[in-house]
C-alpha cells in the first residue's frame, strides 16, 4: 500500500530533512498537503514555517526524485506509509519530529493497541546481555507483546531473535534504507522478521547510514514502545538516548541489572539516579502493565531453548568460550570429553574472598551464595531475610563483582 500524498511528502523530505519538527507543523496547517506543495514561493513564505534556504530547495527539487523512490519501493515490493495516512501510528504521530514517511518491508503491527517493548543495548554485548535480551523477547512475544529494537549487532540483534523463536510479532527499525546492504551479518535475520513483523525506516529504501542517522532512529524505537528496557549499556551508548528520548516521550524505562563491568556502567547509572526501574526478568516489565498482556499459559523463563543465540554476531571480540570438543563412541553417539583434573591440576572451584567491608546482611548472604546456582527465594527463606533487603544486597554484591545474577532471579559466587 501507498498512501495517496506519498509523493508530497517524500518530496518534502527530500528538501527539508528527516528528521524536523517542521513536518508536523506542515501537515497540522495543511489538511491536504498537495496543495501546500503544488503552491508558489508566496504561499511557502507566508506559511511562516520554512525558512528562505527551505524555499529555495523546494524551488530547485523536482517531484521526479519522489517517483523514483516510489517506483523503487513498488518494485522491492515496501509498502509507504505517510503521516497524514489514518493508519499512521498515533504513538508515533504524537512526537515532536514525526517522520514524514515510513518505508515499510512486511506488516506493521497496530502498536496503538498493543503492548510493545522497545528492547536497546551495546553491541559489545557480553554472553549475560545477550542471552537476557534473547530471553526477554523470547518471553514477552509468549506473552503477546510486541517488541522494537535498532537490527544491530549485539542486544538489538538477541532481541530481535528471541522474539522470532517464540514465533512473536517484532519491528526492526533500521538507521539506513531498508534495502541497504549494511550489516549482510543480519540480513537473514532481517528477512524473517518481515514474516512476522516489519523492518521500517524513514529513509527510502537504498539510502546508506550516516552517523546522525542512528540517534534519529531512537525516536521511533522510543515512539513505538510503551516501555524501553536497557540490556547492558556504556556510558556512551546510543541506547542511553533512546532512555532519555522514552522518558521526553512519557514512557516507561527499564535497566537490567548487571555487574559493574564497563558495559553496564551507562545502565547501572539510570538505576542510581531513578530514571530506569531495575529488573531481573521479563516479569518485571509486564508487572509494570497490568492487564495489558495476555498469554495461553505461564512461560518457563529458566527453560527457553537458545536456537540460535551463538549465531548472533556481536561487534568486537565473541563473548562466548570455545565448546568443549565431543568425541563419539563405538555406537555412534557423541560424548563429551572428561578431563581429569585429580593430579596436580589446579582447582576450579570458586572460593569467597576476605576483608570486603560488607554490612551484616549483604556478608551473610555472600557467604550462603556458592558456585551453584540459587534463586532469591530460597535464600530469603533459607536465610530468614526478606525478599526485598536480599534483593538490594544482591545488588549490591553485583555491583563489588562479588555475585552473578542469572537468569529466573538465580545468583552464582563470581
Amino acid at each position: 500500500m501507498i498512501s495517496k500524498n506519498a509523493k508530497f511528502w517524500i518530496w518534502l523530505t527530500q528538501t527539508l530533512g528527516y528528521n524536523t519538527p517542521k513536518v508536523k507543523r506542515l501537515c497540522e496547517l495543511y489538511p491536504d498537503i498537495s496543495q501546500f506543495c503544488l503552491s508558489d514561493k508566496r504561499e511557502w513564505k507566508f506559511c511562516g514555517i520554512l525558512s528562505d534556504a527551505d524555499i529555495s530547495k523546494l524551488s530547485s527539487t523536482s517531484f521526479d526524485i519522489s517517483q523514483q523512490i516510489i517506483d523503487r519501493c513498488d518494485e522491492l515490493g515496501y509498502e509507504i506509509l505517510c503521516i497524514d495516512d489514518p493508519k499512521y501510528p498515533k504513538c508515533l504521530y504524537n512526537i515532536d519530529t514525526p517522520p514524514a514517511v515510513i518505508y515499510i518491508s512486511g506488516n506493521l503491527p497496530d502498536v496503538d493497541n498493543r503492548l510493545t517493548i522497545g528492547i536497546v543495548g551495546t553491541r559489545r554485548a557480553t554472553k549475560y546481555g545477550l542471552d537476557n535480551s534473547y530471553k526477554i523477547g523470547y518471553a514477552l512475544s509468549k506473552y503477546g507483546v510486541a517488541t522494537v529494537s535498532g537490527g544491530a549487532l549485539g542486544i538489538d540483534c538477541a532481541s530481535h531473535r528471541g522474539s522470532l523463536a517464540a514465533d512473536g510479532v517484532t519491528v526492526c527499525v533500521r538507521g539506513c534504507g531498508i534495502n541497504c546492504s549494511y550489516l549482510k551479518e543480519n540480513a537473514g535475520m532481517r528477512k524473517a522478521i518481515t514474516k512476522r513483523g516489519a523492518v521500517i525506516s524513514e529513509y527510502p529504501p537504498d539510502e546508506f547510514p550516516r552517523n546522525y542517522y542512528f540517534p534519529a532512529r531512537n525516536r521511533i524505537i522510543s515512539a513505538l514502545s510503551d516501555g524501553v528496557v536497557i540490556i547492558e549499556s556504556g556510558v556512551k551508548s546510543g541506547s542511553l538516548i533512546t532512555a532519555s528520548l522514552a522518558l521526553e516521550q512519557g514512557k516507561e524505562v527499564f535497566a537490567l541489572l548487571g555487574n559493574n563491568s564497563p558495559q553496564n556502567e551507562g545502565s547501572n547509572n539510570r538505576i542510581k539516579e531513578g530514571t530506569a526501574i531495575p529488573i531481573t526478568d521479563f516479569m518485571d516489565i509486564l508487572n509494570a502493565f497490568d492487564n495489558l498482556y495476555a498469554t495461553d499459559g505461564e512461560v518457563d523463563f529458566d527453560n527457553i531453548s537458545f536456537e540460535d543465540i551463538e549465531a548472533i554476531p556481536v561487534k568486537g571480540k565473541s563473548p562466548f568460550a570455545k565448546r568443549p570438543k565431543t568425541f563419539v563412541n563405538n555406537n555412534n553417539i557423541p560424548i563429551k570429553k572428561i578431563v581429569d583434573n585429580s593430579d596436580n591440576t589446579k582447582s576450579l572451584k570458586k572460593h569467597h574472598k576476605k576483608n570486603l567491608n560488607l554490612n551484616i546482611t549483604a556478608q551473610k548472604i555472600y557467604d550462603y551464595i556458592s558456585e551453584e546456582p540459587v534463586h532469591i527465594d530460597k535464600i530469603s527463606s533459607d536465610l530468614q531475610i526478606p525478599v526485598f533487603r536480599v534483593l538490594s544486597s544482591l545488588t549490591e554484591l553485583e555491583m563489588k563483582d562479588l555475585v552473578t545474577a542469572l537468569q529466573g532471579r538465580r545468583y552464582v559466587i563470581k
